[in-house]
């Protein structure tokens, strides 16, 4: 029996021996020639994720019978899994049973909505849901890879789980991360990043230019640093990134999120994992010893002292470029990936709160806190969910692509909206033309309205597969599933298609030939959201101001001194002029821009800083204030991913007082800094 090594309950992969137990149990009950007679229902929806628990509640909604096979333990998918902080652009985006969702977490916290929230709970309210609609609910089983699709022509007739059971129906719908029903259905799909040039987008492929997350200092990636003869650390391959826009088979890294409490009473030690090596955590000690300590720093507060714990910085929770042969591997190959981001992640959380070489301040701010006893009871207080955050991609007829995200090719028959930016996790380590270590795959593109998804791309080719939908290995390049692949969006796309595959049982055609009017007729009339009619960018919000309308001194960024190279961009209003620049997110520490002017009247002034606002903008610029008559000069941080709360476009660094004919300047560096730094303007206004 395979379990977890920090608990005694069998894990979703490695139930092989209970699967012998049954098989043996039902051949001696029924004879060893008879074959099981298949359990069947109108629809089969297999993976108990977000979407699937959703796709089966709907499905018995519109008075068909049905079940919901999954291969764990506990329903949910992220959502239950550790996942509590949300991932949705607006979340006035989100309607049907998805939204109902968030209702019922906000009723058992005594408020309208919840979108933060304990895994437990959530685990709870599907638990509930699904025995409330009467569906049948089959855990702890997996679907058999070599022979567990029976198909007659382009339909699918029954699927055989490991255990031998069976289940036949009239309509299918895979709602599994990594898409087995699908791909054993004999439906195309990809995994990896298309090439820009597929689908003619920009941000698909290979970017090592673009994102966050990566090494503020350079850190030395040889064993011993200096001498490259000496090999690299652990995860560092010695080749580069690749051409930019180029396709690969590399997959966004996975991590657990990490349920974590600062309430003694409730807190669990972080366990040492079996084989525990410290070598392992070499690179993440010369980024501490650097002063750079960012790795736990994407922590969400939920409810009851607890946090939803992401990856952040360059190093961090995930196991980056051990996951590649996830998508298409067999569970045993699952198996020892998932075992492997386990052992990589409790490693680092030992290491961090025991190892003697780690910075006292890390140590303290670790041992603060625990996993909660009150989660994931079976598995020790460690999340029981791998963030499969992405596997295989159906290629359908319709492929939703970056043009869709970015509203330059909009569906004609929308089926939900998507609402977040496009987001992808770094793919792989390397060693940089410079000696040192870099990540790359990060992209952190926003800044665009809620946009629909096609009915199209959540069916195969109907030569492929006749009677199967596919809400989450939905049909979409890389960038564009990157903004898809929010679980608000499984749960949207899971009742749309179950909706579509009650149709098309009451029509008796395939999934593809329903009737789109009627199912919009019905995803309507059940709350569901087809069309964005809320706030989007226009180019009102992104008007030009011209500095000569603004009072006091104004400097625009094109009147700055410039060190390095900087980028300019119109994309996101409002600025000052023509335009802001950024420092593309990389050379940390080589750029800088410095606005100086000559202050002809003696007094106080309020200095105030305008830059644009976006979740891919750095939080900790450094901005300097110099000339000034007493304690000059001053340095501030400014998080450029909160809104300017002056007129949407400035924040005031504070007022200084200025003699007559001092010379006065600001300068803004990326020293230090993780995310877009932004320079748009800067305003003198005497006071």
């Amino acid at each position: 029996m395979t379990s977890h090594p920090f608990g005694q309950m069998p894990r979703p992969f490695g139930r092989i021996f209970v699967a012998m137990l049954f098989l043996l149990a039902t051949t001696l009950a029924r004879g060893a020639d008879t074959p099981a007679e298949p359990a069947r229902f109108d629809v089969v929806v297999y993976g108990g994720t977000s979407g699937g628990v959703i796709a089966a509640v709907q499905a018995a909604a519109m008075g068909k019978s049905v079940c919901l096979i999954h291969p764990g333990k506990h329903l949910g998918g992220l959502t239950s899994g550790g996942l509590g902080a949300t991932d949705i652009g607006d979340k006035d985006a989100i309607g049907g049973l998805s939204r109902e969702f968030y209702r019922r977490l906000g009723k058992h916290y005594g408020q309208e909505e919840a979108w933060k929230f304990e895994p437990h709970v959530a685990e709870q309210i599907y638990n509930d849901w699904v025995a409330d609609a009467k569906v049948a609910v089959f855990k702890g089983e997996r679907l058999d890879l070599k022979n567990g699709v029976k198909k007659d022509g382009g339909r699918i007739v029954s699927i055989t789980m490991e255990s031998g059971k069976t289940f036949a129906g009239k309509v299918f719908i895979d709602t599994s991360y990594e898409g087995d029903l699908m791909a054993k259905a004999g439906v195309a799909y990809t995994f990896g990043r298309e090439a820009n040039s597929q689908y003619d987008e920009t941000l698909d492929g290979v970017q090592p230019k673009q994102g966050g997350h990566n090494f503020r200092v350079p850190i030395d990636p040889y064993l011993k640093p200096g001498d490259p003869a000496s090999g690299l650390l652990p995860n560092i391959h010695a080749g580069g990134p690749g051409e930019i826009g180029q396709g690969d088979k590399r997959v966004q890294a996975y991590n657990f999120r990490l349920c974590l409490t600062d309430q003694k009473e409730n807190q669990l030690p972080f366990p040492k994992p079996p084989g525990y090596d410290p070598a392992r955590y070499e690179l993440l000690l010369r980024y501490l010893q650097a002063g750079v300590f960012d790795c736990l720093g994407s922590s969400q507060a939920m409810p009851n002292h607890k946090t939803d714990t992401n990856n952040n910085g360059a190093i961090s929770s995930e196991d980056i470029g051990m996951n590649y042969d996830y998508p298409d591997g067999d569970y045993a190959t699952r198996e020892k990936i998932f075992q492997e981001h386990v052992n990589w992640q409790q490693g680092l959380m030992w290491f961090l709160a025991n190892d003697s070489r780690v910075p006292p301040n890390v140590h303290d701010f670790v041992n603060r806190w625990g996993l909660c006893k009150d989660e994931f009871q079976d598995t020790g207080g460690w999340g029981h969910e791998l963030y499969v955050r992405e596997a295989r991609r159906m290629i359908s007829d319709y492929v939703m692509t970056q043009h869709n995200v970015q509203a330059k090719v909009i569906a004609s028959q929308p089926i939900g909206l998507a609402a977040y930016g496009m987001d992808s996790h770094h793919t792989q380590r390397y060693v940089d033309a410079t000696g040192h270590v870099r990540n790359e795959g990060d992209v952190e593109v926003h800044d665009f309205a809620p946009y629909p998804i096609d009915f199209k791309c959540f069916v195969p080719k109907e030569a492929e597969c006749g009677n199967l939908v596919v809400p989450v290995c939905l049909s979409a390049t890389h960038i564009a599933y990157g903004s898809i692949r929010m679980e608000p969006v499984f749960m949207v796309l899971g009742q749309s298609a179950a909706t579509a595959a009650c149709l098309s049982i009451d029509e008796n055609v395939s999934v593809q030939r329903v009737d789109y009017e009627k199912l919009k007729d019905r995803l309507l009339a059940d709350k569901q959201i087809l069309a964005w009619t809320g706030k989007r960018p226009t180019a009102k919000s992104a008007a030009a101001i011209e500095p000569e309308k603004l009072t006091g001194i104004v400097l625009d960024d094109s009147q700055a001194q410039l060190k390095g190279e900087w980028t300019r961009s119109t994309s996101q209003g409002p600025f000052v002029g023509q335009g802001y620049i950024h420092d593309g997110n990389d050379e940390k520490g080589a750029k800088s821009a410095k606005f100086t002017t000559t202050i002809k009247t003696a007094g106080s002034y309020e200095i105030r800083l305008a830059y644009t606002a976006l979740a891919n903008r750095a939080t900790e610029v450094p901005v300097t204030i110099s000339g000034f008559k007493e304690g000059s000069p001053r340095t501030v941080k400014v998080n450029e991913r909160e809104a300017p709360p002056i007129d949407h476009l400035w924040i005031s660094l504070g007022t200084f007082e200025f003699e007559a004919g001092a010379t006065a300047s600001v300068e803004i560096s990326n020293e230090g800094t993780e995310g877009y730094v932004i320079v748009d303007a800067v305003q003198w206004l005497a006071r």
